[in-house]
């Protein structure tokens, strides 16, 4: 069985509107919502075993923070594909970067992630801004995902659940 950890990005700044999408950073919030949203992991013992993230700052800085806070000793991948990714291409980077790991956490943005989320486990949930999705699924090798294959929803955790 594998699992794969779906995650928004966490709260970005909109302060400067001079900045380029891909380049807006963190909020304070969104900082605070990364660790603990990392911290939530390490206390579910449901640590990744490969981060594979969205090259967009805001992105970038959610997998650097979630990481250290639930104490990730593994690689983080950015990946230019899963800027404003499509399903597919959530599919196909996987595919690229898992190779043997257990738990692979993307962390991504909507509407591709929520479009994702659909399209696997066919039920329509709100990912907001450091939202985390647990999927599980039977398959022994990431090379066999599909939106053919049987995904289940585990999970569903948001920065503002206690």
């Amino acid at each position: 069985m594998k699992r794969l950890l779906l995650m928004r990005h966490a709260k970005s700044s909109w302060k400067d509107s001079d900045i380029p999408d891909h380049e807006r950073p963190l909020k304070k919030r969104g900082q605070r919502d990364a660790e603990k949203m990392g911290k939530m992991l390490k206390s579910k013992k449901m640590i990744p075993d490969l981060i594979i993230s969205s090259t967009a700052v805001r992105a970038e800085k959610t997998a650097e923070i979630l990481a250290k806070a639930c104490k990730c000793e593994s690689e983080i991948v950015f990946s230019d594909s899963l800027y404003m990714a499509e399903p597919a291409d959530i599919i196909k980077v996987v595919k690229e970067h898992a190779k043997k790991q257990k738990t692979v956490m993307v962390i991504g943005h909507n509407p591709g992630l929520e479009a994702y989320l659909q399209i696997m486990t066919g039920k329509v949930e709100s990912l907001p801004t450091g939202s985390i999705a647990y999927l599980a699924t039977k398959i022994e090798n990431w090379g066999e995902l599909s939106s053919e294959e049987e995904v289940k929803l585990k999970n569903l955790w948001r920065p503002k659940d206690d």
